[in-house]
């Protein structure tokens, strides 16, 4: 047994070193000074002995009896120097409400706040006591990585396994024993092995990185990210599809969720966003009744991860306020190319709040550094197919490669005054406030550079939650934003298996917890000293509250009677979807139109198709009539609005509102490009354009009939790492077709090089033609000029035996386009 030490004290046994805020301190001081006294000490001991009810009267050499006195002197000299609450008055009264003060507390001694006088003992196990006024569960993820190379397999209490093959049996083919508590303990932990998954959100992938503040926003706030010019804040970002089961595809149409967890020095902010600024309902009230509207029917499961069906349609066409919320999810935004590629909204309108207590209104808005980039209907319908992971792997090996997704936080900030001078209510998260009204300011960029080390540990058991926020950010009025504030946390209690998910690893902040919270499923921290609540004086008023150094909810006036509704302007429904739909390029425009139309078509009870061409008509005829035509309608009127004097917005078109408002840093950076190969191919060409692409850092992928060599009309060698087959065009980014005459005659064979070249085409794809495979144009129906006559921007010929050089100049340029949009026709042309 280890020798036994008296714990270092934190002041001396008859006078502690205390720290206790005023009025109390002469009456403090009169106390401890009395706390020496032989008489003190006598009733300290007997507090204590009669407080223990067996033990050694020694143990290792130390007189337990004298660490007990000890004790009861120290607790007693604590205790007395908080005689009364003196912050009592303090809970009254406005002024105090505005700035309340620290807790009372002192500085007990080591003896006064220990659990046991045993904490002295250590071992490999119990290791040394808790260091006075730390949580030491609180570390970086170092400390719960795991790594079992060059170890031998044990069972979860640490016993070797000596053969992990086969179970304990009563002779080699005799019954299995049900003592093998080896096999019982593995077969046990695999049937627990799945929590529940989320309701929503359950499809997600994430990222660690960082959050780098521009420069300080002091002024206007005191949340902790910005403080600092250049202040650099961990954060884990999860992005998500809504409403697929955690098995469904990555590609659906849908919204994606955007969730940023800040890891602050004032403990966790949760930006928990989507990549579309508005919502579907006005008041929590109603979200039960739209997640039970878009999930699959109840009574045959189905459709999975699709909004197309009659169900969700029958529910959005009652609810008139869904109609902005639609205009983006019947837009190229419910589709984006990539996670890297999108934008992220924190849809509800927040405060900012400074040292004095000044506050602002403020929207968050997040800006991919690539751009805002999206993928045709018809290419995510193939992609599902060929690869339902498509989004969640191309964030993983972005990462990987080296390419860190970036994004920039902008933030729109205004005041109540000019709020409410707006023609609709910034509470009402069915509403944008247009980037003409009030500009976006950048304030800092958000660096995603680390995958998870493992999905279930970081991933899946990451909990998001509205209500996480630090001194300086705080909620308004919003009825939606009010919901989600009690439904995350009470949404981990079930998946996370009880009050405690906060102390799972990836959810655990990087500053210390300090609290009277105990107990729980799977509590980890083991909680040093007596006390358990506050006010007390038993461990020296300690753990108190910050007073104004820590969280003060703004004290926004409020005034009204207890009523079920809500505001006038909250009624008018279709400005801001008209807004959004004027704000559109033509082929977005077209995508909106067919979107619906196909949702639509989805839906088998024609009277709710007829009402919401009727809803639509009330956003814009043009676009109501192109979906009417699809669906065979005729002679709808405009619904009935729910407001009769509509207010005239204040913006008619924003440039803002269409993707092509951020094309990104016109880089080529990680787009993925197919370069079709197959024996007697030009090597030369192939290779000049595979070096430029890799020049300006995208992903040349050699595409062949099959994987494997394919050897050049110069007798070279090359590897084909991909083929037509495990690979389809959906895949990639853009294509480039080799020269080499034999080896297009070779390729033109084969039906799925046509098809290559055809889907290639219809998504819009820059396409580089080089000499000869022209022919392979031809084949799949594909002319290099325009319907109206014009050359097609981004097909890229050369001459057999030309120079490639000025060629492939072109097709890069392209390819930094992402689409060539004006190619697009409706029906489509091949």
């Amino acid at each position: 047994m280890a020798s036994r030490k008296t714990p270092a004290r934190g002041g001396s046994s008859k006078t502690p070193a205390r720290k206790t805020t005023t009025p109390a301190k002469g009456a403090a001081s009169k106390s401890a000074g009395k706390t020496a006294s032989k008489s003190a000490k006598t009733t300290a001991a007997r507090a204590a002995r009669r407080n223990t009810d067996s033990g050694p009267a020694s143990l290792a050499g130390a007189d337990t009896s004298d660490l007990m006195v000890q004790q009861g002197v120290d607790v007693q000299a604590g205790s007395a120097a908080l005689p009364y609450n003196i912050n009592k008055p303090s809970e009254y009264g406005r002024d105090n409400a505005l700035a309340p003060p620290e807790g009372a507390h002192v500085k007990p001694s080591e003896l006064a706040s220990a659990s046991t006088l045993s904490e002295a003992s250590q071992s490999p196990k119990t290791g040394s006591r808790a260091p006075s006024g730390r949580n030491s569960t609180i570390a970086p993820l170092d400390r719960v990585r795991a790594d079992s190379q060059g170890r031998a397999i044990t069972t979860n209490q640490g016993v070797p396994v000596a053969q992990n093959q086969d179970s304990l049996k009563a002779g080699l083919r005799g019954p299995a024993l049900l003592k093998d508590f080896i096999l019982r303990e593995k077969i046990t932990h695999f049937d627990h092995e799945r929590i529940p998954e989320r309701i929503v959100h359950a499809r997600g992938s994430g990222a660690h990185g960082f959050f780098e503040c521009y420069r300080s926003l002091r002024d206007i706030t005191r949340a902790a990210p910005f403080q600092e010019d250049g202040k650099i804040t961990p954060v884990f970002v999860r992005f998500s599809t809504v409403q697929g089961e955690r098995g469904s595809k990555d590609t659906a149409r849908d919204v994606r969720g955007f969730a940023v967890k800040f890891y602050t020095d004032e403990g966790n902010w949760d930006l928990v966003g989507n990549n579309m600024p508005v919502f579907f309902i006005q008041d929590a009230m109603k979200f039960p009744d739209l997640v039970h509207a878009v999930k699959p029917e109840p009574h045959h499961a189905m459709p999975q991860a699709a909004s197309a069906h009659d169900t969700f349609w029958d529910f959005v066409s009652l609810m008139p306020e869904s109609t902005h919320m639609l205009m983006w999810l019947m837009s190229d935004r419910a589709i984006p190319r990539s996670f890297r590629m999108m934008q992220g909204f924190g849809v509800h309108t927040f405060r900012f709040v400074n040292e004095a207590g000044e506050s602002r209104l403020v929207k968050f808005h997040w800006t991919p550094r690539l751009g805002t980039h999206s993928l045709a209907w018809d290419e995510a319908v193939k992609i599902s197919g060929a690869d339902p992971d498509f989004h969640r792997r191309d964030l993983w090996e972005a990462i990987e490669a080296g390419e860190f997704p970036e994004y920039e936080l902008g933030v729109q900030i205004f005041t109540d005054e000019q709020a409410n001078k707006f023609s609709f209510d910034v509470l009402d998260a069915t509403k944008i406030v247009p980037e003409e009204l009030v500009p976006v300011q950048p304030i800092g960029r958000m660096v995603l550079n680390r995958n998870p080390d493992n999905f279930f540990a970081e991933t899946e058991q990451v909990a998001f939650c509205a209500a996480h926020v630090v001194p300086g950010i705080d909620f308004t009025n919003d009825p939606l934003l009010a919901g989600r504030i009690h439904s995350y946390v009470d949404t981990q209690l079930l998946r996370l298996g009880g009050p405690n998910f906060h102390e799972i690893p990836i959810n655990a902040p990087v500053v210390e917890v300090h609290n009277n919270q105990r107990d729980g499923f799977h509590r980890q921290t083991i909680n040093r000293g007596r006390v358990s609540y506050e006010p007390n004086s038993l461990g020296g008023g300690c753990p108190f509250q910050a007073g104004t150094a820590g969280f003060v909810s703004f004290p926004e006036p409020v005034r009204g009677e207890e009523l079920r509704g809500r505001p006038e302007k909250f009624a008018e429904h279709f400005n801001q979807a008209t807004l959004f739909y004027e704000s559109q390029s033509e082929s977005e425009k077209l995508h909106i139109i067919g979107a619906f139309r196909f949702e639509l078509s989805k839906v088998t009870v024609p009277a709710i198709r007829e009402r919401m061409v009727s809803m639509l008509m009330n956003v814009s005829r043009e676009l109501a009539e192109g979906v009417a035509a699809g669906l065979g309608i005729s002679g709808v009127e405009p619904m009935p609005r729910a407001i009769e004097r509509v207010p005239r917005p204040e913006v008619k078109q924003s440039a803002a509102l269409s993707l092509l408002a951020h094309p990104g840093d016109g880089s080529i950076r990680s787009r993925k490009i197919a370069l079709l190969v197959c024996d007697g191919i030009d090597g030369e060409s192939i290779t000049a354009v595979q070096a430029a692409l890799l020049e300006g850092g995208a992903v040349p992928r050699l595409v062949g009939s099959f994987v494997g060599p394919v050897v050049t009309m110069q007798g070279e060698t090359l590897q084909a790492d991909a083929s037509l087959e495990n690979e389809p065009a959906p895949l990639f980014d853009a294509l480039v077709l080799p020269d080499g005459e034999k080896a297009v005659r070779t390729l033109a064979l084969n039906g799925r090089s046509a098809e290559f070249v055809k889907d290639q085409y219809r998504h819009c794809k820059p396409i580089l033609v080089l000499g000869a495979s022209r022919m392979l144009l031809e084949g799949a129906g594909v002319s290099p000029v325009m319907p109206d006559g014009s050359r097609d921007p981004g097909i890229i010929t050369t001459e057999p035996g030309e120079d490639p050089s000025d060629a492939i100049a072109g097709f890069v340029e392209a390819l930094g386009r992402h689409r060539v949009w004006e190619r697009e026709t409706d029906p489509p042309m091949v």
